[in-house]
């Protein structure tokens, strides 16, 4: 049985494609599913619009050619949070010791200008947690879920056929496929990667 959660999905896309109109440089969102019941402490663990605009600035980034994060992808440095400006998004004058400037959030302009947008994924994410729910309640994902984690934990490489590639935790992997944008083909792990993982 497939748990894509297609309403989901398909809120995120047009969400993304509403933040692509305001800023026509970002590149297309290859696999919307991919950000679904993934936590990261250092972009924020609840999926929501302010989320998806955080990812959108590290999109905007990599089109830009602008490496905006170290220490593997947690310190959020200046040049994110310049063009984390531009989007609509502020952050408070220090930066956090470990992860930067990662903890940004919508400023009175931009919670104007995207709020039918806010509202459409908030009801879709309502709908996704009220249907999931009863699933949750009745199946153990381990002490890593009880503790506010997606339970995956370390992200590993997947593949397409075109060369492109992405990081993901292997649970959200097996959830459903990913499809790449490009080639329409599904992202998978290589085989090396499972070896090495086991």
């Amino acid at each position: 049985m497939s748990t894509t959660p297609p309403v989901l999905a398909a809120e995120l896309a047009q969400a993304w494609a509403d933040i692509q109109r305001y800023h026509s440089e970002l590149p297309d969102l290859a696999a919307p599913e991919s950000l679904i019941g993934e936590s990261s402490s250092a972009c924020g663990a609840e999926l929501s619009f302010e989320r998806l605009l955080h990812e959108a600035v590290h999109g905007i980034a990599a089109a830009r050619g602008v490496r905006d994060t170290s220490r593997a992808g947690r310190y959020h440095n200046r040049r994110f949070l310049a063009i984390a400006e531009e989007m609509g998004l502020d952050h408070s004058e220090e930066p956090h010791a470990s992860s930067g400037f990662s903890l940004v959030a919508l400023n009175p302009e931009a919670k104007r200008r995207y709020r039918p947008t806010i509202e459409r994924l908030q009801r879709a994410l309502k709908a996704h947690t009220a249907a999931t729910a009863a699933d949750t309640k009745r199946s153990f994902r381990g002490p890593a879920a009880r503790h506010g984690s997606s339970g995956g934990g370390v992200r590993v490489k997947a593949v397409c056929d075109c060369g492109r590639n992405v990081r993901v935790v292997p649970s959200v992997l097996a959830q459903a496929p990913i499809v790449c944008g490009g080639c329409m083909k599904p992202f998978r792990i290589p085989e090396v990667a499972v070896a090495a993982a086991s």
